[in-house]
């Protein structure tokens, strides 16, 4: 299987190709890139285009689309998966969404496992993991709130993504040891999209919604 992986749930535009053969070719912003604006619109398609060049793979050697539908920031999850719709549809292709909380999480190096992604309003996205087992499903919750959550339920896992980074300190004051923050562990690669999107089953380019796991920032005007 041959699969495109987008991400845009953060600041950070990543996109990947997977072949059949397993070889992978992938832009992965650094992690640094997660503490700068985004700029979706004008990283995400040169991305696409460097990797499936690469990769020596065009539109109808693809498989499927894999796209990070959040949680993350209302208008990177509008940009990527805008993005991953059309492609699909032009190219006739079906989409494949992945958490990406998920996705993060499988590229922490931990037995127990804490993606965490920047919501703003003071509050971070997240989902604790052990091993291939999701203990808990996605949350939205102030870092204090989680920290004594986990520590209520015995919980020390190692915390990363851009929340964690964000919110270091008060982690770190109640035991959760989180990435540094140099730490590749805190960008959501699409290559892991890819690798949970394998498992993901297909879907019609227009039945792949965002998932916002609260109401966005904007509201609409009367």
């Amino acid at each position: 299987m041959t699969l495109l992986g987008l991400d845009t749930s953060t600041s950070a535009a990543s996109a990947c190709i997977v072949r059949s053969d397993a070889e992978s070719f992938e832009v992965t912003p650094p992690p640094e890139r997660l503490q700068r604006p985004p700029a979706h619109a004008t990283e995400l398609m040169p991305a696409v285009a460097d990797v499936m060049g690469r990769a020596g793979v065009g539109w109808r050697d693809l498989d499927a689309i894999a796209v990070g539908v959040g949680p993350g920031t209302f208008t990177g999850l509008r940009i990527g998966i805008a993005t991953a719709r059309a492609l699909a549809a032009a190219n006739g292709l079906s989409l494949r969404p992945v958490s990406s909380l998920a996705a993060l999480a499988a590229g922490i190096k931990a037995p127990l496992r804490l993606p965490l992604i920047d919501a703003r309003r003071g509050e971070v996205f997240g989902a604790l993991y052990e091993g291939d087992e999701r203990l808990w499903p996605p949350f939205v919750t102030p870092p204090g709130e989680l920290a004594r959550r986990l520590r209520d339920e015995g919980f020390t896992p190692l915390a990363a993504g851009d929340g964690s980074v964000r919110f270091r300190e008060v982690l770190e004051e109640a035991g959760v040891p989180v990435a540094p923050d140099d730490s590749e562990a805190h960008v959501v690669r699409a290559l892991h999209v890819c690798r949970v999107g394998v498992g993901v089953p297909d879907e019609p380019p227009e039945a792949v919604l965002p998932n916002y796991l609260r109401d966005p920032d904007a509201k609409p005007q009367p």
